[in-house]
């Protein structure tokens, strides 16, 4: 499974990873979203690419340049960038190098890490030991304006985003930390579906981070998929940043496979 270049973990079989990925695809779904010939077209105007972009997962029946005519206008007439996910499981074969022939640039470079058991997380209950800040729940809206804001967001991603987040298919636990004066200081989000449990919008303020905020609130999420039922965990991680993945791996977490996106040249 070294579509992307990158190795998979050998204790980690491919049927797991695909069922990451399928989990992965589920957890990103937004509403503007159709299907062509194989190809999930994803057109949300939030931030996060993997909400507006193709998710190659199927080979269908038309060629690469023609599935590629019907979807690029798409992004064009809703003015977003077109992007398509490359991933070890993107289909028809042959995808990456077509697109890179066509000129198209290679962007974003990410990690899917994966944690193959969360039973070690199960005992660490609702109320973790204390710590420099209390965890607590948040709304679609609350959870999607901070986040948004702290990262730069504009008001048209913050609500694609708090949209996506409140319509979402499977379920979800968005949690913020708060510093003793109650501001918030760090955030995350968990995503269970079935044995399968996702880490997404791990986030730190920049005045509040390497204080372990960011390892507690993925404790306590892995924690809380144990006990709902789920064993593997996953998260998606830009492979160059080497702060995150350094705590992510003192969790257990290893890389499991690698994706990134090709874009037209040029593209506005």
């Amino acid at each position: 499974m070294t579509a992307t270049g990158a190795p998979t973990v050998a204790t980690i079989d491919d049927a797991l990873l695909a069922r990451i990925e399928d989990a992965g695809i589920n957890a990103s779904a937004p509403r503007e979203q159709r299907w062509v010939d194989g190809w999930l077209v994803r057109l949300s105007p939030g931030k996060a690419k993997r909400a507006r972009c193709i998710q190659a997962v199927a080979p269908g029946r038309l060629g690469i340049d023609e599935k590629l005519a019907l979807c690029l206008p798409l992004f064009a007439a809703a003015g977003l960038r077109a992007f398509v996910r490359i991933t070890p499981f993107s289909e028809p074969a042959g995808l990456d190098l077509h697109l890179a022939q066509r000129g198209m640039e290679r962007v974003d470079d990410t990690r899917v890490m994966v944690v193959a058991s969360l039973a070690p997380f199960a005992a660490d209950g609702d109320v973790i030991a204390p710590g420099p800040a209390r965890i607590e729940s948040a709304d679609a809206i609350e959870f999607a304006e901070w986040v948004g804001l702290a990262r730069g967001s504009s008001p048209l991603e913050r609500r694609a985003h708090a949209e996506r987040i409140a319509a979402a298919p499977v379920p979800r636990h968005n949690v913020l930390a708060r510093d003793e004066g109650g501001m918030v200081v760090a955030c995350a989000q968990g995503v269970i579906e079935g044995e399968v449990a996702g880490l997404y919008d791990v986030f730190t303020a920049e005045s509040a981070r390497g204080r372990g905020h960011a390892e507690r609130l993925c404790r306590h999420l892995l924690g809380h998929a144990a006990r709902a039922g789920a064993r593997v965990g996953y998260l998606q991680v830009d492979a160059a940043n080497d702060v995150a993945r350094r705590i992510y791996r003192r969790l257990g977490f290893v890389d499991g496979y690698s994706y990134y996106y090709r874009t037209p040249p040029g593209a506005s």
